[in-house]
């Protein structure tokens, strides 16, 4: 179980400057988060020059027909599962058209999705022409709105630990 309160948020404003810095844009493609991730980015006037756009892909149909999930994907891994989450962000880079992109897919709660328990969330962030890096966090049984919040600073501090 990870302690969300344990690194301080990602300040959103950093992830757009980064991507500004290195000419990127940035695609979401989100589950549990449900276009948190992308909300915290385009809070912030300007942010137009960085994020192209995202989608917020809550069911397994929209996974697979909006980021190319592959039904063989579900069927072995489950919509929560890393394998899940990079088949999301690498769908989101070719069909949006960005840079980098980041994907959330997870159980916030109540309660477990089957095996997977609450607080079970899976990140991935891919870069055109690079690599698809991906992880796995257990924020535990916090709350559906908390395990929201820290799926959302999580994927933005891997943005930008990708971007270093």
């Amino acid at each position: 179980m990870t302690d969300p309160a344990a690194d301080p948020a990602p300040d959103p404003a950093k992830v757009l400057d980064a991507c500004r810095a290195k000419g990127l844009l940035l695609v979401t493609a989100e589950s549990c988060t449900g276009g948190m991730v992308a909300s915290s980015l385009v809070d912030i006037a300007g942010s137009s020059d960085v994020v192209q756009g995202g989608v917020v892909a809550y069911s397994n149909a929209v996974k697979q027909s909006m980021l190319n999930v592959r039904e063989a994907t579900l069927i072995a891994h489950g919509a929560v599962s890393e394998e899940t989450a990079r088949e999301m962000a690498q769908g989101a880079l070719a069909r949006l058209g960005g840079d980098i992109a980041v994907s959330t897919t997870g159980v916030a709660g109540p309660g477990a999705s089957g095996p997977k328990p609450e607080g079970m969330v899976c990140f991935a962030v891919s870069r055109r022409g690079g690599p698809t890096v991906s992880q796995t966090v257990h924020f535990g049984a916090i709350g559906r709105m908390q395990v929201r919040e820290a799926s959302r600073d999580h994927a933005l501090k891997m943005v930008l630990d990708a971007l270093r």
